[in-house]
């Protein structure tokens, strides 16, 4: 019987065990009755549980009940002591009827209990409170009844319920630690099948009542049941009857049947994580192996374009995103396996490396796939990158090609010229790298099958490398194309150049020849002092007619040079068709005014000839001079020099220029006339009829 099940009787303290001895040792049983009626079922259900409680040994000793009738009934007294019989007639061996003081007196003369000690079985007297320790010490009375120890009714009875539950507690989970020790103990392969029945908890937690063991174990050896210490006590028992042995046995059970349960436990946990680890690390190796190597086998191609390969690379980002759920279940598994490998038994070793080993392969195989996959797909973006912008190259080339040159002279074009070039220079290194990036691309595509899982990838592979191939071929084609036509417009455009520079050279020949011409009509003025200088003026101006001659013919020749080239560019030239003209203008101007030079110097070297061989003629000789038209013909000639000075230039087209300044005219005019004089004057010396002699 626990007290659990009868708490409400027993709270009513209808009988209880204060702990108190008589002078045999015998415990002090106490039932106080009460002015209500008392229940005989109650007492006796509280009877039969404090009766339960001590020992065998103790019972022996026999019980002295105190029968505590001051507030009750004599026939409830009377009721209650004959119930003892039936109860515990063989344990008890004194009942001390407490009675009033006066109100029994004239009863107890119609029931003598000592005259039934016979049929009773042990001895009643009926005994006043102040008398009661003629049989009792007063250290072994309650308060109650005039003596010194202390009972406290409901620590005890919660002391008594902490005990109980402990004993219950902690024997049922010993029964469960056993059970579940044992089964872990056997051993067996059969036992381990069917471990997985035995892998259940106690039904309550062992730390706790092992707390709570030792919570009451220290109670109980600070206060002990007989209230030693002098303080409050709860405990109804001497030393024979205390709970602490029996507590100890407990929690020494408690402790052996826990520390195993709790090597079974880390067993079974670190068998239960082995199983875990293996059953997670076949969940990353199947996976991986399957859906995810079969993603990869699904994904070989490397798009025709940018878009292609960006919308490939996005794909295998994904794909490389479902991994790395699969990596990090994967790295915390390494982890938990190298803490079980630093911890783990001998027997557990070998499995846990081969678990870690298969592990580790199938992450790094499968890992060096998908870089390799990422590196291949990110090639292939800048193979295609590079691809676009040398195909926009040679899209702006040939639109460049395809537009007619209409430059507006020829340092536009050299400028063109020098831009086409360049663009082509680039075209040729944008080639260059296309088949580097192309080559690149290749040469990893062709390392493909070396991680095909045994696929046969003949045929994904032939169709990226025909790609590549196929672009880097249209590369070529179209870059000859534009080289061919680069050298027909380079052609042109230096034929154009040429043009130019021919147009540019004829208009220079005609600013020369004009300025050539200028220079005729305002420098070559003077007609020399005599016939000497007047012959070196005309060399000279021979020899500046030829000067002049020869940039006419190298404007004629550049003229005609334009008009050859203009045929072969099929254009007309815009300068040409007015130069021509200009230079045929310059050139007779030239011409009229160099003729017009020329007799004027012609007409001065027979003047100054003239002049000097009479001048220089010695008077002994006058048969010299006898003939009159020599002064009249050097007359003559001076006068029409003179007149030719003061006439203009007239030009085909009526127009009229004349040498120098009229200063420059009036100086050479002055000279002419200052020799005709000197020739008059010897004129009139010749004529006179006598020579005078130096006499006279």
């Amino acid at each position: 019987m626990e007290a659990s099940v009868i708490l409400p009787i027993l709270k009513k303290k209808l009988a209880f065990l204060s702990g108190g001895k008589d002078r045999r040792s015998g415990l002090i049983l106490t039932i106080p009755l009460c002015l209500e009626q008392t229940s005989m079922d109650e007492l006796s259900v509280t009877l039969d549980y404090l009766l339960s409680i001590p020992s065998e040994k103790c019972k022996a000793r026999g019980f002295t009940v105190i029968v505590d009738g001051r507030k009750s009934q004599w026939n409830v007294v009377k009721t209650v002591v004959l119930m003892l019989q039936n109860v515990v007639p063989a344990e008890v061996s004194l009942v001390c009827v407490v009675k009033p003081d006066e109100f029994w007196d004239k009863k107890v003369t119609h029931f003598c209990f000592w005259k039934e000690k016979d049929r009773l079985g042990f001895e009643v007297i009926l005994v006043s409170a102040n008398k009661l320790t003629r049989y009792i010490e007063p250290c072994q009375l309650t308060e109650d009844f005039g003596g010194t120890l202390t009972y406290d009714h409901m620590d005890w009875l919660n002391k008594r319920l902490v005990f109980e539950k402990f004993t219950k507690e902690s024997t049922s989970l010993l029964d469960e630690l056993a059970l579940i020790n044992n089964g872990s103990d056997k051993g067996s392969q059969q036992e381990k099948e069917r471990s997985i029945d035995l892998n259940f908890l106690p039904s309550v937690d062992p730390e706790t009542v092992l707390q709570t063991g030792h919570e009451l174990l220290s109670e109980l050896q600070q206060r002990r049941f007989n209230g030693s210490d002098g303080g409050v006590s709860w405990s109804p028992m001497d030393d024979e009857l205390l709970a602490q042995p029996q507590v100890m046995k407990l929690l020494d059970s408690l402790r052996e049947q826990y520390t195993r349960y709790q090597e079974v436990c880390r067993q079974r946990s670190k068998r239960t994580q082995l199983e875990e680890i293996q059953q997670k690390v076949m969940q990353v190796v199947n996976w991986l192996e399957g859906p995810g190597s079969e993603q990869l086998r699904t994904q070989w191609g490397i798009g025709d374009s940018i878009r292609a390969s960006q919308a490939l690379q996005q794909k295998h980002e994904e794909i490389e995103s479902q991994h790395s759920e699969w990596f990090a279940v994967y790295v915390e598994l390494n982890q938990q396996i190298a803490a079980l490998l630093n911890a783990g038994d001998e027997e557990d070793l070998v499995e846990l490396k081969a678990l870690q080993q298969q592990l580790s392969d199938v992450c790094y195989r499968q890992a060096s796939q998908l870089e390799f996959r990422q590196n291949l797909l990110q090639a292939a973006l800048e193979f295609h990158s590079v691809a676009q912008d040398l195909s926009q190259q040679l899209d702006g080339l040939l639109g460049m090609l395809c537009v007619d040159v209409a430059p507006a002279d020829g340092a536009s074009i050299q400028q063109t010229l020098k831009l086409l070039e360049e663009k082509l220079k680039s075209v040729d290194s944008g080639l260059q790298g296309l088949r580097e990036k192309g080559q690149s691309l290749l040469d990893q595509i062709s390392n493909q099958a070396s991680w095909a899982y045994g696929k046969d990838v003949t045929i994904e592979n032939k169709e990226n490398v025909d790609h590549i191939q196929g672009v880097m071929e249209d590369m070529q084609l179209r870059k000859q194309r534009c080289e061919d036509m680069v050298d027909v417009r380079r052609l042109k455009m230096l034929q154009m150049v040429q043009l130019f520079k021919c147009e540019e050279d004829a208009a220079q020949a005609v600013e020369w020849l004009s300025e050539l011409l200028d220079a005729l009509l305002k420098t070559h003025i003077r007609l020399g002092d005599d016939s000497q200088e007047a012959k070196v003026l005309l060399e000279k101006h021979r020899k500046f007619v030829d000067v002049a001659q020869s940039t006419y013919d190298y404007g004629r020749q550049l003229l005609q040079a334009t008009v050859v080239l203009c045929q072969s560019l099929r254009c007309t030239s815009r300068s040409s068709g007015d130069t021509l003209p200009r230079l045929n203008r310059v050139w007779k101007q030239f011409t009229v005014t160099s003729d017009e030079r020329v007799h004027r110097l012609e007409t001065a070297v027979a003047f100054h000839s003239s002049a000097e061989k009479i001048l220089q003629e010695c008077p002994e000789q006058p048969e010299a001079f006898n003939e009159v038209e020599q002064f009249d013909e050097i007359e003559a000639v001076g006068k029409s020099l003179l007149d030719r000075l003061t006439v203009p230039v007239v030009y085909p087209d009526g127009s009229e220029q004349y040498f120098g300044s009229p200063s420059d005219m009036a100086s050479a005019a002055e000279h002419i006339r200052e020799k005709m004089k000197l020739v008059s004057l010897k004129k009139q010396l010749l004529r006179q009829p006598e020579v005078t002699t130096p006499d006279s």
